[in-house]
This record gives structure tokens, sequence and C-alpha cells, in this order.
């Protein structure tokens, strides 16, 4: 299979891809050249998608239905979502890109295939899990063909435009590629975390597992087995058998659904789903994988034949902790225990419980909230950020309510079997997300300690950390840190979505500069008066071609990471980089915590230049603004002095 503009396959896809085929391709196209099981495939590229708008007139059509567009009105979302979805689904693709799709999904040779969107990580959109829809035991190259059309038009159903709304991300700035993939029809399949993500413990794994197709795992509609194991040892120190009554599966040819539920004998589905064995030998697949990235990862697998397989792997998010996580023991919070259930993000929350048993009813969910469901759904993602807290009767600690509790940083509590017969609408309840307990009435923590209200612990150095995402920004400054001793430009501007020098051209300069002046204040804010050190923009141009515009300014570099970037890139485009010092100074305006670094200086002269640019558009070292370079070229040693 070659790789061509619109399609990349699998095995010829690296980490550094994920500008060009979306972050899960690209990092299982790293896993397999590295030697790890996953199932073969091949990716549509993003500019692929590019392609298909261009080709079909939607570029210019789809501005007139999402500009401007009110999210919070449910009945106009709803509208808008499905007419441009319905735009998408029913256009024609290119012929180009239709013939080098058929041609590799001939080469596959694969019956039955996956069809999962492919999302560049650095965009906010890949921050939440569920955003888009996945479409599993696709049969034949019509059916595939129009899956991927569907993995498309969920950039815009009514999560996503809700999400990105609410995130201030330009809907028409997000793009995304699309993993055709071998179908494995699981035996067993789950979830694997190389690091703890609800104690945010790195010595220790958590596995999830369920009988059939994981689906039912990543949404919740299950509540699957859960493994705990020590990375050192290998030792597994926890198990958690979850009875399960049914499974997903293939559904057979010619049905209308891909998918099926199957019946669980009594016997199958109270037994322990993998073998110690089996435990033992993904965890040290686990291992592999976090130490090939470097970082602990969340991985998604199946089992089919006694072999292993990797479908995803990005790494954990929400390593930290939510916000109100106890240091103090479990008897801080004590009352009558109504129910029960698996700790998936930790915290406290007292609120009037809002049973939710039907997306449609989200907007009946108000804020403060204790959100009440059967099992998670993605379309909840509404009611979610409205809610203090989130109670459901299945699901384990990956499931998708899990997950979105810890990246919104409330409470929750999954898999309590029976909470939404249980508890009632109105009913006042306290949910205790670290130890997995709903308790009658507003109870009340025994000790300030809890909050993580402990005395500050004194360092000799300042404790720093590094940030790129503003939704971030207010929860980690209550943490025990001194200031931000990095923030990055590049979150940011990709949440603009705009190449600077098209903002520039297209008479936006004023829009583009004001929008980052904003987000900046952002952190400025939340750490004042702790100081906040901004990096200038640091893209490449690999990843500068990914925003609007960018195709048209950018050329192609065989080597980005050394090529056209940092303050070579500031010397040869100086208004693009002017633009950047106005937001900075108008940021400053209102906040005298903020300071500059500089990155990828090769000589003394790029040095001397930039600050002499600086300089002269009024951003002038002094005793509340200090100016950085950040050595990272080994040229910075050889001419340090």
């Amino acid at each position: 299979m070659e790789t061509t503009t619109f399609i990349r396959p699998l095995n010829g896809t690296r980490a550094d891809d994920d500008a060009v085929a979306g972050s899960k391709a690209a990092n299982l196209g790293e896993l397999l050249n590295a030697g790890i099981p996953v199932p073969p495939g091949f990716a549509i590229t993003i500019d692929a998608f590019r392609a298909f708008l261009a080709g079909a007139q939607l570029a210019d059509v789809l501005p007139r239905h999402l500009t401007g567009l009110n999210v919070d009105d449910p009945e106009r979302l709803a509208a808008v979502s499905t007419r441009v979805r319905k735009l998408i689904t029913s256009a024609a693709v290119p012929k180009a890109l239709e013939a080098e799709f058929r041609q590799a999904y001939a080469e596959l040779g694969a019956p039955i295939v996956a069809v999962r969107p492919s999302v560049f990580a650095t965009t906010t959109e890949a921050a939440i899990a569920g955003q888009l829809t996945s479409h599993l035991n696709v049969q034949g190259a019509d059916a595939a063909l129009q899956a991927v059309k569907a993995c498309w038009a969920s950039l815009y159903d009514e999560r996503s435009l809700f999400f990105r709304a609410h995130q201030q991300i330009d809907h028409l700035s997000v793009a995304v590629g699309v993993l055709v993939q071998q179908m494995v029809p699981a035996d067993i399949s789950g979830i694997m975390f190389t690091a703890d993500p609800v104690s945010n413990d790195l010595n220790h794994m958590v596995i999830e597992a369920a009988l059939g197709q994981g689906e039912a795992v990543l949404t919740g509609t299950v509540t699957p087995d859960m493994y705990s194991l020590d990375k050192a040892s290998g030792a597994i120190q926890e198990r958690s058998i979850a009875r399960q009554h049914w499974q997903l599966s293939s559904s057979p040819a010619g049905s209308a659904s891909s998918s099926a539920r199957q019946a669980v004998g009594e016997a199958e589905g109270a037994r322990q789903k993998l073998t110690d064995k089996q435990i033992l030998a993904l965890a040290s697949l686990g291992r592999q994988i976090e130490d090939h990235f470097g970082w602990p990862q969340d991985i998604e697998w199946v089992l089919q034949g006694g072999d292993f397989q990797i479908v995803q792997t990005k790494p954990v998010s929400g390593l930290g902790g939510a916000q109100g996580v106890p240091w103090g023991p479990r008897k801080e919070l004590t009352g009558k225990l109504l129910v029960s259930g698996v700790p998936a993000s930790p915290g406290f929350a007292t609120g009037a419980v809002r049973i939710l048993l039907d997306p449609a009813q989200a907007r009946d969910v108000q804020p403060g909230d204790i959100l009440v469901t059967a099992g998670s759904h993605p379309d909840f993602l509404v009611a979610m950020k409205r809610a203090s807290a989130v109670v459901t009767d299945t699901g384990g600690r990956t499931s998708h309510a899990a997950i979105v509790g810890r990246e919104l940083g409330i409470p929750c509590i999954v898999g309590a079997e029976s909470a939404s017969k249980l508890l009632h609408d109105g009913q006042i309840v306290t949910v205790d997300g670290t130890w997995g307990r709903v308790l009658e009435g507003a109870v009340q923590l025994k000790s300030a300690k809890t909050q993580r209200q402990r005395a500050a612990i004194k360092t000799r150095t300042g404790v720093l950390v590094n940030l790129a995402e503003p939704g971030l920004a207010e929860a980690v400054s209550k943490r025990d840190v001194d200031g931000v001793g990095l923030l990055r430009a590049e979150f940011m501007m990709t949440d603009l979505g705009e190449h600077p020098r098209h903002a520039l051209n297209s008479g936006r300069r004023e829009v583009w500069i004001e929008q980052l002046a904003e987000q900046i204040e952002r952190f400025c804010a939340a750490f004042t008066p702790r100081s906040v050190l901004y990096r200038t923009s640091d893209f490449n141009t690999k990843e500068y071609r990914s925003l609007t515009g960018g195709q048209e300014y950018e050329g192609e570099e065989e080597n980005p990471m050394l090529g056209y970037r940092g303050a070579a890139r500031y010397l040869n485009d100086p208004e693009a980089f002017i633009m950047e010092i106005e937001a900075l100074k108008r940021a400053r305006r209102k906040y005298a915590n903020l300071s500059v670094m500089v990155p990828f200086v090769r000589t003394t002269r790029e040095l001397q230049e930039v600050k002499r640019l600086l300089s002269n558009h009024g951003l002038r070292r002094s005793k509340t603004f200090e100016l950085w370079m950040m050595a990272e070229v080994p040229s910075n040693v050889l001419l340090l002095d």
C-alpha cells in the first residue's frame, strides 16, 4: 500500500505524523513499527478531509450555518447539527480520494473493518473522551466509505459543537483524520492505564476487562472487572470481579446493526474475565508501550484466540488529579450510606439528585445537581458540564463518565448498580468520589485538611508548573506551586485555529491578537501575583500547516523539528511575530506577573535581533518583566559565554 496525499498505510506512519494522520493512527503506526501487535490498517489524512470539504464546496457553506451559533439553545443546536451532518454524509467524495480509498481497502484484504476518527492531539478537541463517532464491524468498501463520511460529520454533532463553543474553539478550524483498521472479533476487551488515573499513582497499573467488544466498556454500559498491579514487581494487588449479564458481539452479515447484545450465562458472566497469566502478559505489554513513549499510557486492547492486540494508545489525561482530593482518611466524611460504587474521579460534592435516563433530558440538569444515570453516554456531556458530581449504575474507571469526570474535575462514582432506582429526583445527597460513596443529606467535612488545605511545603527552590491548556489554569493555580515556569503558546494558537499570517492578510489581525491576549490573561489572572513565563510560539512548519491558511504559507521540510521555527522564524516574518508581541503587551497592561522566554535560538545574533524586536515594540526588560532564552540547541552551550 503506497503513501499518497490522502492515504497513509499504518506501517508507514510514525508518531511524528500526527499532524498528517491524526494521533490515533500515528501512535498505532509507531507501535506497529516497534513490534507491538496492532491490527493492520490505513489512515485517511487530515488533508483528505479538507479536500472533501473543498470538493463538495462545503468550506463555503459551513460558515453560514456555524458562525454565531448559540449552542445553549438546544432546539437551534439540534437543527443546525442535523443539517450540517446531512450535508456531509450526502456529499460526494472527490474521485481521486475515492479511488485511493478503494485501492487501500482492497489491499487491506479485511472483510470487516473498524472506522474510527483520528484527531490531531494538539487540539483541545482531543482532550475529552468520546467526542467523535466510531463505526465497528463495517463490511464492504461502500459501507466503509460512508462510515468515513459519518466520522467526518461527527465533528458537528451536538456534543462536539457544544464542547467547542464552551472551549472557545472555532468550529471551522477543526479537522480530523480517519483510521480504517482490520476488525478484531474480540473474545475479551478493555482498557489499561499504565498509571492509576484516580489516585495518580505512577507505580500502579489498572486493567479493566469485559467479555465481548470494548465499546461496552468505553460507554460504561457494562461494569468490567478491575485489576490493579504494582508496576515494578508486576504483582496483582487487587481484583474486583463484576457480574456481566450480556456482551457486545459482531452482528451477522446483512444485519441492520453492526453490533448486537448477546446474553452471557450465569457462570461465564461471574468468572474472572482474564486469567492471572493473561493479566501479567497484558501488563508487560503495557510497560513496553509506556517505555516506548516515555509517558503513562491509556491503552485500548482486545484478546482474540489467546492473543492480545492494541487498538489505541494515548497519554493518560488528567494526571495530577482533580481539586478537592482529601488528604485525611475516610472517616473525615461520615453519614448514612445510600449507595456505593467504584470511585472514578475524586472529590466531594453536595446537591440535589437529578435522574437522567435519556440524553434528551440533559437540559433538565441544573448547575450544581448530582447527575445520576443508568449508564454513561457521550450525549450526556452537556449535562455533566452543569453537574457538581456524577453517579452511574454501570461502568468502570475507564468509562466515558469516569474520564470526563476527571477531565472536568468533578467527583464521579461508576458501577453503583441500582443508584438510579434507589435515589430519587430532588433528594439532597453528598457524593464522595474518593471512596465511592453516596451519603444522605448535606454532610460536612470534619477536618479542614480535606480540600488540599494542608500547610504549604517549603522548598529551597521554587516549584513551577508547565501549562498549555487555558481551561486548566484556575484549577492548577490552587495547588501548592510557585508559578508557571513554562507557558506554551501552541495550544492557545491551536485554539485560535488560524495561521497568524492568514489572519494578517485576511484583515483579522485585531481579532487574532485580542483572542490570544485573552487566553494569556486567563493564566496571568489565575496565578497573580505569582510569575507566569510565556514561551513565544514554537510551532514548526508541519504544525503551522494544520492551521487555517497554513497550507498557503508553509513549505514542506524533511525535518521540521530542526527547521524553520523559533527565533529564526520571528526574524524572517517579523509582522507575524509582532502580532504575538502585541497580545503580550495587552496582557501585561492588566497583569504585571507575565514574562517571556524565546525558544530555539541558534546564534547570539538571533537573540540580539529578537531582543531588539521586542524592545522596539514595547517589551523591555525591567524589575517586573524578565526575558529568558530556552537552552535546547547544542549551539547554546557552545556559545554560552
